[in-house]
């Protein structure tokens, strides 16, 4: 490309990277040539200097300046192999034009890092680069398998975000967690914060006006009992903090099995051999054409290996066990 365009940010690209927005339209664009594009001032929003960390608004304007050309068809680049692709497919339990849902594996990373290569967002290649790549609207931990959903479209993305933001998104999880729960049933309602607890950052219980803290609630009900060594529990998380499951059930003296970083002496020695026990298996939100979707995800190997340790059968539960929770309080 080598003449000067100005393009407006759509609607449904509000709040997005500026960096993010150029890979969205020149996906062969790295990030030392971007870098250098706007450290010389040839990217400008609105006529103003941008860092590519620049988040952008709906209807702002971009300058963008001639661009090195994409690799002719042939050449080599990097990118997904074919079993790569195969392996992205793979996971798809619900695809329309404007929705993907993937079942994510145990193990996989949602985004890169500094010493993660494999992860969901360079899969997501699979379904082409540019606008035609889907958008991730929420986030999952590594080690949590379960429903993860994606917009096909700025547009789609966004309208699944808000109904995230908007606790229009209703999360039932699955956890097999130690010990058994009293009551069975209620709300936990707990502020978390950040904090570094020995050689690693973890999150743990807050007092409400503790800096850094951030209000945070989980539904949760026993859906069945292994004796008194183990309950299967459905959590719903009514906030998005991180970790929050996983903290909020130590807190209460319950850690999720296999979790090696929010566990105690009694988990850690019903974990053994056991991967962590926590899946995210539906999801009911508002669809971006109209209408409600509902997706489940099969529970992954990791969390089966624990129903058959403990006797549990997943076709025992509800798909809806909330319904008749009272409001409780845990501190």
């Amino acid at each position: 490309m080598k003449e000067v365009l100005t393009l407006h940010v759509a609607e449904g690209e509000d709040g997005v990277r500026l960096d993010r927005w150029f890979k969205r339209r020149w996906p062969h664009l790295n990030h030392v040539q971007l870098n250098k594009l706007t450290r010389s001032g040839q990217i400008r929003v609105d006529g103003a200097r941008a860092k590519p960390d620049t988040r952008l608004t709906a209807g702002a304007q971009v300058r963008v300046p001639p661009l090195p050309d994409a690799p002719e068809p042939g050449e080599k680049r990097e990118g997904l192999s074919d079993r790569d692709i195969a392996y992205a497919r793979s996971l798809v339990i619900y695809e329309d034009d404007e929705v993907l849902a993937l079942n994510k594996p145990h193990g996989l990373a949602v985004q890169g890092g500094t010493k993660t290569t494999k992860h969901v967002d360079r899969l997501l290649s699979a379904w082409g680069e540019g606008m035609e790549r889907p958008r991730l609207v929420h986030r999952l931990d590594r080690d949590t398998s379960g429903v993860l959903l994606l917009g096909k479209s700025p547009a789609a993305a966004a309208r699944l975000s808000g109904a995230f933001a908007r606790r229009k998104a209703l999360k039932t999880y699955w956890a097999i967690v130690a010990g058994n729960p009293h009551p069975q049933h209620g709300l936990i309602e707990m502020p978390l914060v950040k904090k570094g607890v020995g050689d690693r950052e973890m999150v743990v219980p807050a007092e409400p006006k503790e800096f850094g803290a951030q209000p945070a609630e989980t539904e949760f009900v026993s859906i069945s009992r292994a004796a008194h060594r183990a309950t299967w529990m459905a959590l719903r998380p009514l906030t998005g903090r991180t970790h929050q499951l996983r903290a909020h059930m130590k807190a209460i003296g319950h850690p999720i099995l296999g979790d090696p970083k929010y566990s105690d002496e009694k988990a850690a020695e019903l974990s053994k051999g056991l991967q962590l026990q926590l899946h995210a298996r539906r999801l009911v939100l508002p669809h971006p054409g109209g209408g409600m979707m509902v997706i489940e995800a099969p529970i992954s190997p990791e969390m089966k290996a624990g129903f058959d340790r403990f006797g549990f059968d997943q076709h025992e539960a509800e798909a809806e066990p909330f319904h008749l929770i009272p409001r409780r309080h845990h501190r």
